[in-house]
């Protein structure tokens, strides 16, 4: 065993993807998701992001994931279904968003809940996505 080895936590590779996709290396971060489908699942975190190149970056990611392989996107739902949760709109109006790009059943289910959400901005964006789902 190497004693030079220092093994990433999860919560430091979350960090450092955020970092990545805010410096603009999206494609680097395409990578990572393909070659480990448990990224899927840390979408929903990555999100919460305070950094609004982080949270577009996202966007243009699942963009490029959806061309690339389209089967791993619902990987990311119950992390997604879990900001719908959140009581601050941003992260709601986030989630929809993104849930847009991903599609499928599920996806427009959730984006259906939110047409009566309390928050007009999120009520939109919810419009919006679920005439964009069909």
């Amino acid at each position: 065993m190497n004693p030079q080895r220092r093994d990433v936590d999860d919560d430091e590779l979350k960090k450092v993807i955020a970092d990545f996709i805010d410096q603009g290396l999206v494609e680097n971060i395409v990578v990572m998701f393909r070659r480990d489908p448990r990224y899927y699942s840390w979408t929903g975190h990555l999100l919460r992001d305070q950094r609004l190149s982080v949270r577009l970056g996202i966007s243009v990611l699942f963009e490029e994931l959806k061309e690339l392989q389209p089967d791993k996107l619902q990987l990311a739902v119950p992390s997604l279904a879990e900001l719908l949760f959140e009581h601050d709109p941003l992260w709601r109006g986030e989630a929809l968003s993104l849930l847009g790009i991903i599609g499928g059943e599920s996806a427009r289910e959730l984006v259906s809940r939110h047409l009566d959400d309390p928050d007009a901005q999120v009520r939109e964006m919810a419009r919006l996505v679920a005439e964009e789902l069909g």
